[in-house]
């Protein structure tokens, strides 16, 4: 049988403890996590590149998560009755609040 995933897209500037709760809260429902990581340029705002992050999704996470590199995009778009849906998982105000700007921005200070 053909495995069906939970599509997750982002930049993962970096992976952090936030990402990592939402994405461990589907796996914990028993669904299977398909990580889309946008493929962005190096800059002060993107700092990891593509291969850097899938290796923090290797160490989060190991064989439990598909990664994949897709080009960046600007929106997600469908059209109706496409078969799937889309869910905003709400987690403690607490994860809701680690920011991945503010993680860069203190190890800009740590250097």
């Amino acid at each position: 049988m053909k495995k069906i995933f939970s599509l997750m897209i982002g930049r993962f500037q970096p992976l952090h403890n936030g990402h990592i709760a939402l994405i461990q809260s589907v796996l914990n429902e028993g669904k299977n996590v398909l990580v889309a990581i946008r493929d962005t340029e190096i800059s002060e705002n993107n700092p990891y590149s593509y291969q850097e992050r899938k290796r923090m999704f290797k160490v989060a996470f190991g064989n439990k998560v598909k990664v994949i590199k897709i080009q960046d995009i600007e929106e997600v778009v469908y059209g109706r009755k496409v078969g799937w849906g889309i869910r905003e998982i709400r987690l403690s105000q607490e994860i809701e609040d680690i920011s991945a700007t503010k993680i860069r921005q203190n190890s800009k200070l740590l250097k």
